[in-house]
């Protein structure tokens, strides 16, 4: 009879933090890395910035626009910017784009602050700007922390002014008060989600009025006065504008060992981030690989720069045109012929609220990526289900390759549950499995990641591709 150790530890899965045992140079080459991606987070905290910097760099590593080629071959390197809020990449390869391709689907939009399209208001020598929250937020974490704003602001003649205040260290930033402790008995009585209401996040942006006495709203109108003086704008430009109010937080290293990252937007920016920096790796693929930066996913992925839209479908199709091969009804062929890794954050087991996991089936930071076989709500309500043939090849993939995963899903099944962009390339006939980095405080205004997972991640996309 084989003794009982061995027998474990052949029969068993081994689950150990990634840390274990790892060499120094390891660490430097994982600490580098990160290093690398909370510069690019940094400076990329919303859609249009993300997409922005990831077409420089793209265009750095020999990236081309799609639109400017007249035809593709293999090996050539192609991207194309959704009205500059959602891109998709491509390296072509050896074999016909007929036979297939492999994507890999981040979403660039993270949960924040919107401001409404009519947003200055004064009321008792404050200025403020109303915003309406967007994705899934607690709001109560909004109120009392460092805020910035980031976007653009378009005008009737079609100039375009960029925004970004609350950044630097010389800039101003911005705040939503809240309530003393002594007074807010009555708030403090109501449930958490009550507490503050979506109508009360409204930032405070200034307390100084005009130097004229003859007229009212007198600090409203220095506000304006600085903004026409600085961006030439009215009031009337804040209704054509997307205006992000977001954390001022920066990017840092967490604990002693600095082995966390803390950042906002880490969903779902981090697996864009290392989606797209392994995409940079592959050269001459056999399997054309396709890296997807998405937008509104925190909203249903509706909009034509969300996933909903047919741009993605129009990119495919240009693709295989320009590699001279279309003809009727091969896009549908194609997508049924395709996997995709769809690259979304998972919930990380957090020990003081292990009450809402299983812990059998949770993510666990610091044991790389999670892969979800389904999504959706109690009973897999909106989810997308991967077959089994598919889990096992990625799992073959992974294990040649000595990428440790854990297969685990979000929380208990009664508790709540959530989606991913899977679902609609799923709808399409891909072959899908969600594959992501576990997340603590997720939708928070500063969430935590391990940089152990962050590198393992961007090396699983690598291999994903070049297989």
């Amino acid at each position: 009879m084989q003794d009982a150790e061995t027998l474990k530890k052949e029969l068993f899965r081994e689950e150990k933090s990634g840390w274990e045992g790892m060499e120094e140079a390891k660490k430097h080459e994982i600490f580098d890395y990160c290093n690398r991606y909370m510069s690019f987070l940094n400076c990329s905290k919303t859609e249009r910035e993300f997409v922005a910097n990831a077409k420089i760099e793209a265009e750095e590593k020999g990236f081309r626009d799609i639109a400017t080629m007249t035809q593709i071959k293999p090996g050539d390197k192609v991207y194309y910017s959704n009205r500059d809020k959602s891109m998709y990449l491509a390296v072509i390869g050896t074999e016909s784009i007929e036979k297939g391709i492999r994507i890999i689907g981040a979403h660039v939009d993270s949960p924040r602050l919107d401001l409404k399209p009519n947003p200055l208001y004064e009321d008792s020598g404050f200025a403020y700007f109303k915003t309406h929250y967007y994705g899934g937020i607690k709001k109560y974490q909004w109120t009392t922390i460092p805020l910035a704003i980031h976007g653009v602001i378009v005008k009737t003649n079609g100039e375009k002014v960029t925004i970004c205040i609350g950044e630097k260290e010389d800039e101003p930033i911005f705040t939503i008060t809240d309530l003393l402790p002594h007074l807010a008995q009555e708030q403090m009585e109501k449930k958490l989600k009550e507490a503050i209401s979506g109508e009360d996040l409204n930032v405070l942006i200034g307390n100084m009025p005009y130097d004229e006495s003859k007229v009212s709203e007198r600090v409203k109108l220095n506000i304006l006065s600085i903004f026409h003086e600085k961006y030439g704008i009215t009031e009337a430009d804040l209704s054509s504008a997307e205006l992000e109010v977001v954390p001022a937080f920066r990017a840092r290293s967490l604990g002693f060992d600095s082995s966390m990252v803390a950042a906002y937007g880490q969903d779902d920016k981090v697996c864009a981030y290392t989606a797209l920096t392994a995409l940079f790796e592959v050269e001459n693929p056999k399997t054309t690989s396709v890296c997807i930066l998405s937008d509104k996913e925190e909203i249903g992925s509706m909009g034509n720069t969300g996933m909903e839209s047919h741009v993605f479908d129009a990119f495919i199709a240009e693709l295989l045109d320009k590699a001279g091969i279309n003809r009727p009804n091969l896009l549908e062929k194609v997508f049924v012929a395709s996997e995709m890794l769809s690259a979304d954050v998972d919930a990380g087991l957090d020990p003081i609220y292990a009450h809402v996991s299983e812990k059998n089936n949770a993510a666990y930071l610091g044991q790389g990526v999670g892969l979800n076989k389904y999504t959706g709500a109690r009973g897999k309500s909106g989810a997308s289900d991967a077959n089994a043939e598919f889990v096992a090849k990625v799992r073959n993939i992974f294990e040649k390759n000595a990428i440790t995963y854990k297969i685990s899903e979000l929380g208990k099944v009664d508790v709540g549950g959530g989606g991913t962009i899977a679902y609609i390339l799923a709808n399409k006939g891909v072959d899908v499995i969600d594959c992501g980095i576990p997340v603590l405080s997720m939708h928070a205004p500063y969430e935590v990641t391990s940089k152990y997972d962050v590198y393992t991640a961007y090396r699983a996309y690598q291999t994903f591709w070049k297989e």
